[in-house]
């Protein structure tokens, strides 16, 4: 069962069922309006996407300041230990269409306030040779650099998993700027909630009595809620402002990669969200926002317009709920 922190489960039942109560006619209505006008019903979700963001003078401006502190590399003093009771690695993968941004995101995971233990890029083996000089100098300032079979993004997580058993791992993306004290507000929920997946950016994930997700556009998406909302409303964490999982969160299947590339190769969210279910693991969202800065020569929009667009997570997740039937009583409302 998963586990609900310890939440008193008649009060959270209740809110569920008057949930539910008043999103079944908004979800009928999108339903309706998304097998009628396909085309135009995804035209809407993107303007409602580009109206969502913060304004064009906004992301100038933060993207500006994370520039500037990239190019000021290194420019934290002193970096405190981690204090936890494990190791701490900090995992990424990469590949050589981001290579041009990539050493900004490095630079900024390694000017931290807390110092890790490790931190590895894992590349696939015909990957390693590209690698610009900008990305290589970074070793002498800590970085590791090791090969992997080739996982798709998955990469950022199974290796490290294999390699370090007993560590907690926090995975990041390689086209995103990580401010100063990322790591270490991650670390801090770590010591409040020990056993759990904490991230900064999730959704609630809906499903139905029968353990089955409603679309996944019709999730609640970049939620301000810190767990789960109850039966059938779980917090689904995203990987782009980076994930800790601490040793023994995800089950042991997790590191299945043959299941993996035939179930959800592009969304290894949904694999270690579904990991995390069966080992009956709570996740917990950091309740600070963490604007997203993305570098912009990096962003490539096929994995997401698949993903989204195209309904390739509901796609996705229908397999996997098919191969792992037993996650069903975990997921219901």
């Amino acid at each position: 069962m998963l586990r609900r922190g310890g939440l008193d489960r008649k009060p959270a039942r209740a809110a569920a069922r008057r949930g539910a109560q008043q999103e079944v006619p908004a979800l009928k209505l999108k339903r309706a309006l998304r097998s009628t006008f396909p085309r135009g019903y995804r035209l809407l979700g993107r303007l409602k996407r580009l109206l969502d963001v913060a304004g064009p003078r906004e992301q100038r401006r933060r993207l500006a300041a994370a520039v500037a502190a990239t190019d000021a590399f290194p420019a934290v003093g002193e970096r405190k230990r981690h204090g936890l009771a494990t190791p701490l690695v900090v995992s990424l993968t990469s590949y050589p269409k981001r290579y041009a941004t990539l050493a900004r995101t490095l630079r900024s995971l390694m000017d931290q306030t807390v110092r890790p233990d490790h931190l590895v890029l894992w590349l696939a083996a015909p990957d390693r040779a590209s690698l610009p000089a900008d990305v290589l100098a970074l070793v002498e300032h800590g970085l590791e650099i090791r090969a992997c079979a080739d996982l798709r993004s998955a990469k950022k997580l199974l290796p490290a998993l294999a390699a370090f058993p007993d560590a907690t791992i926090v995975t990041t993306d390689d086209d995103v700027y990580y401010e100063p004290l990322w790591l270490e507000r991650l670390v801090d929920a770590a010591r409040d909630h020990p056993r759990a997946v904490i991230g900064y950016r999730g959704h609630v994930a809906q499903f139905d009595a029968g353990g089955q997700p409603a679309a996944y556009e019709d999730w609640a998406f970049d939620t301000d809620a810190t767990g789960d909302l109850g039966p059938g409303r779980l917090l689904f964490l995203t990987g782009v402002s980076g994930i800790l999982y601490p040793p023994g969160a995800l089950h042991e299947d997790v590191l299945d990669a043959e299941s993996y590339l035939a179930l959800c190769p592009r969304a290894d969210d949904i694999w270690f969200f579904a990991m995390a279910v069966r080992q009956g693991t709570a996740r917990r969202r950091v309740a600070h926002r963490l604007p997203v800065v993305e570098w912009p020569a990096s962003q490539e929009s096929a994995l997401n317009s698949y993903n989204f667009h195209e309904s390739g997570n509901d796609a996705q997740f229908a397999a996997l709920l098919e191969r792992f039937p037993e996650l069903r009583p975990a997921l219901r409302s």
